[in-house]
């Protein structure tokens, strides 16, 4: 077996995890993780995809490598905004019951 049909079956692999855990998982950082999953399964499987053109005797086509670069990029900074709300809302909850406290002691 070569190594494009194992990058594909890889990248199929975590698209599915990736799937399974938006479907499962309860809590709003593990959607994160799992989302963050999915965009490496489908990375993976348009790489491969842009490879096995190459690899058929086409000219090799940079457009896919590009997309997939600017992808990951896209992805790493959706991440960091979707963790720095996440943070923020954690505080603002943390806030807020503190405050009901403070209101039931008085």
């Amino acid at each position: 077996m070569t190594s494009v049909p194992l990058f594909g079956l890889a990248g199929a692999a975590l698209a599915g995890c990736g799937v399974y855990g938006l479907l499962t998982v309860p809590g709003a950082l593990g959607r994160i993780l799992a989302f963050n999953i999915l965009g490496g399964g489908v990375f993976l499987i348009f790489g491969v995809v842009a490879r096995r053109g190459a690899g058929a005797g086409f000219n090799a086509d940079p457009v896919p490598q590009a997309l997939v670069i600017t992808g990951i990029v896209v992805a790493f900074c959706a991440t960091a905004l979707a963790a720095a709300l996440l943070v923020r809302l954690s505080a603002t909850q943390a806030e807020a019951a503190h405050e009901d406290q403070r209101e039931k002691d008085t």
